[in-house]
């Protein structure tokens, strides 16, 4: 009865070069979610002063007027590329 049992192991095949491609793309695409996971859980520290869009609007007219000019007077320069911008 001892001699009826094998107890070899099973015969595995080796993966496919086509399998071990899928195999390391998905390992490498998870490690690549989790380090985007991260960055958007852990804060970031801030080096530089950011701008804040409030600031921008917050700016006094003189400021304002001398950033845009205005668009009348673009329209009457001589080198005004089409009159359809005016």
């Amino acid at each position: 009865m001892a001699a009826e049992l094998d107890f070899s192991p099973p015969e595995i095949p080796e993966p496919t070069f086509m399998e071990n491609v899928l195999r390391y793309g998905l390992f490498f695409g998870a490690i690549f979610q989790l380090i985007c996971v991260l960055a958007i859980i852990l804060p970031v520290s801030k080096s530089h002063k950011t701008v804040s869009s409030f600031e921008y609007i917050r700016m006094p007219r003189r400021q304002l007027s001398a950033l845009a000019p205005n668009p009348v007077q673009a329209c009457r320069e001589p080198f005004a590329v089409s009159r359809r911008e005016c």
